[in-house]
């Protein structure tokens, strides 16, 4: 006769659900990799979706356990190694404002109109980027029009107008360092501002926001530079 173990229930066990949790939210990694978290209010917050994972009743899942198991995963979220941490505070943040985007379905047709308004308007700032299936440009707002009007045969399935691109230009160890990218993106996560469109070319990372969230975009990217020269001293 097997006997019941009264950590599991439905399979998982308390530290499984409390790490499964953890592992779902970027927010509480990343205070629990600055350690700037208070464990057992963190606890007290998770009780009920531990509870649910492990198929228990709240009542039946201690504050105590759930913060022993994240005692136990302090060590598992870090924060960005010494060679993102080199690349972050070698990085530089420019804002364009006034940005269009435009997706499209990608054609053939509409693979040789892109070409043409690439080498027919070289000045302007105009980035792609493709899938096996769309086509999306970003460009300089005053060409809207001008684009609309190139691919009026081909399906516009998404666009948007005055919205601002934040490029983050960093050192040429950006394409050999794993978590760069990521650090930027999770930046902008933890002040709830929305990522509409990226776009990754080389060195230069290129998120689009909206308008009313530029300044913001540009402080939180900006702030994580600064704080990642101040490591490097």
């Amino acid at each position: 006769m097997v006997k019941h173990d009264p950590k599991l229930a439905n399979g998982l066990s308390v530290t499984k659900a409390v790490k499964a949790e953890v592992d779902s939210d970027l927010s509480i990694q990343d205070a629990i990799a600055r350690d700037y978290v208070n464990l057992s209010a963190l606890a007290r917050i998770l009780i009920p979706k531990v509870a649910a994972r492990t198929g228990k009743k709240a009542k039946g899942v201690s504050e105590v356990g759930i913060a022993t198991a994240l005692k136990r995963l302090r060590g598992s979220y870090s924060s960005p190694t010494p060679r993102v941490t080199k690349v972050i505070a070698g990085s530089v943040v420019n804002v364009r404002t006034q940005v269009s985007r435009l997706s499209v379905e990608r054609t053939r047709r509409t693979l040789q109109t892109v070409t043409t308004l690439l080498s027919g308007n070289q000045e302007d700032f105009i980035q792609v980027s493709e899938s096996l299936s769309y086509i999306t440009m970003i460009f300089d707002q005053k060409l809207h029009s001008r684009v609309k009007r190139s691919l009026a045969a081909a399906e516009i399935l998404d666009e948007g107008e005055g919205e601002a691109a934040i490029t983050v230009h960093s050192p040429e160890d950006i394409v050999t360092t794993p978590g760069c990218i990521s650090a930027f993106y999770n930046q902008l996560f933890r002040r709830r501002i929305n990522v509409e469109d990226t776009v990754s070319c080389y060195t230069d990372t290129i998120m689009l926001v909206e308008m009313k969230d530029a300044s913001r975009a540009f402080e939180a990217l900006t702030e994580l530079i600064a704080e990642e020269q101040r490591k490097l001293g």
